[in-house]
């Protein structure tokens, strides 16, 4: 993936005000292995494209009754890839990651809990709602993020879209106790081109949630958001023409971040959503 430039004052890990924050002491720079049957994915390699189902099936691999492959990832003839990862999330409600995905995008310390070793810088393109939180507060809001997948440096544009409009209308949605499923489109931040798109399907199971995350990127994935990134959307196609060394990156940053997160969001939520304005921890 192509890489951004850094900008001054965004950096890594924390400084003094971030420390100073109420939330600090959730901070933690040490980051577990990633988990067994990732190694064995990563060890294994690509696989075929049947075994990691398209954008078009996303619905049918992760509510129909079929097996599917949870780990691993596919070079698309294309020039695209799609990638998978389960994480198990013990403690952790679906409803919880709702109230991540709306808490932590307003402020880069708040991001940093998430992969202290990867994520640098965070904000809504546009102030949300006040008083709104959960899916209510990022669902129709795009969060511009800096961040490391791998060694290289990305500026991304996560446009949150409602489930629906993917089609994700399994009535488990319904139910936020349940399961959830955030997704989004994802582009560039520095430019409006669209690149491709995530899904987290976080479902309960016993002793907390088990989250199932798909990318779909690159190839076909790749369009405009005007006409200016129509134009230009071709020759970012072969620009963001993806390959086995980007597959890797995201399948690892993926399986480092959310296992994190599930390890101290049991006890920030316990500590942070009881406030009715999502953005009175700042």
């Amino acid at each position: 993936m192509k890489s951004s430039k850094a900008i001054a004052g965004r950096y890594l890990g924390y400084h003094a005000a971030d420390a100073a924050q109420p939330f600090a002491r959730f901070f933690n720079p040490r980051m577990a292995p990633v988990a067994p049957h990732v190694g064995a994915a990563l060890d294994r390699g690509g696989v075929p494209a049947p075994l990691l189902p398209g954008f078009e099936d996303a619905s049918e691999n992760l509510f129909g009754g079929t097996a599917v492959l949870e780990d691993g990832f596919v070079l698309t003839q294309d020039g695209g890839m799609r990638v998978s990862v389960r994480t198990e999330m013990p403690g952790v409600t679906p409803a919880m990651v709702d109230w991540w995905f709306g808490w932590h995008g307003d402020t880069p310390a708040k991001y940093k809990l998430w992969h202290p070793q990867a994520h640098v810088h965070v904000g809504w393109r546009e102030t949300p709602p006040a008083g709104t939180s959960g899916r209510a507060l990022y669902i129709g809001q795009t969060s511009i993020v800096d961040e490391y997948i791998g060694s290289t440096l990305i500026r991304g544009a996560i446009r949150f879209v409602p489930p629906a409009s993917l089609g994700f209308t399994d009535r488990s949605l319904d139910d936020d106790s349940r399961a959830t499923i955030v997704c989004a489109r994802i582009g560039l931040g520095d430019a409006p081109i669209d690149i491709g798109y995530l899904v987290h399907h976080v479902r309960a199971v016993a002793g907390g949630s088990e989250m199932r995350s798909r990318f779909w990127m690159g190839g076909r994935h790749v369009g405009g958001r005007n006409l200016i990134g129509s134009l230009a959307a071709p020759i970012a196609k072969l620009v963001q023409r993806l390959g086995e060394g980007d597959a890797r990156a995201l399948l690892v940053h993926c399986a480092e971040e959310m296992p994190h997160l599930a390890g101290f969001l049991p006890a920030l939520h316990a500590e942070f959503a009881g406030s009715s304005n999502a953005f009175a921890t700042q």
